[in-house]
């Protein structure tokens, strides 16, 4: 998604240097790019592609696709979650979560494509300072999200793509 600017630092840069490249994973294209930019790289994994971490404790709960929003709302109050971040698979999914718990009068946040930048700030902020309870979003948020001592994370739909569970799940179990 940052070809074009990444292209451009590259650009900027003197042909002779160092480059390092750190990810909790790394995407077919984003390989094929390193191995375009980089120059005899060497290559340390910790762990096998798309793996999550092992102090994580995961679950699933099959549900109808209609009533997976009722679910939440269950889990919600019988595991007595103090905070927890949801992920849903498009903006539309994320509006209409917000808008069922806020009609419960749980207090909660959303962060998608849609949100200029300060909101999605404002939102996640708001959400470690503990004002919010839920917060709602989409693959957007997964990525770099760096939230100390976040207890629950929950897929209310799963990604398409694997890497995008393990960068979820990778937002919850940090020591």
């Amino acid at each position: 998604g940052f070809s074009r600017e990444l292209d451009q630092v590259l650009a900027a840069l003197p042909k002779k240097r160092q480059t390092l490249l750190f990810s909790a994973t790394f995407s077919d294209p984003i390989r094929a790019l390193a191995a375009k930019l980089l120059v005899d790289p060497l290559s340390i994994e910790t762990a096998p592609r798309n793996t999550t971490v092992k102090a994580i404790r995961q679950w699933a709960v099959p549900v109808d696709k209609k009533r997976k929003p009722e679910l939440f709302l269950h889990l919600l109050k019988k595991h007595g979650w103090g905070q927890v971040l949801a992920f849903a698979r498009t903006r539309k999914g994320v509006d209409e979560l917000v808008a069922l718990l806020e009609a419960k009068r749980i207090a909660v946040d959303a962060i998608h494509g849609d949100k200029p930048q300060p909101a999605r700030l404002r939102a996640l902020e708001r959400f470690k300072a503990g004002e919010v309870k839920v917060l709602v979003a989409t693959d957007v948020a997964a990525r770099g999200l760096d939230i100390d001592d976040l207890p629950v994370v929950v897929n209310v739909d799963l990604p398409i793509v694997a890497e995008d569970y393990v960068h979820r799940t990778g937002r919850t179990g940090r020591k």
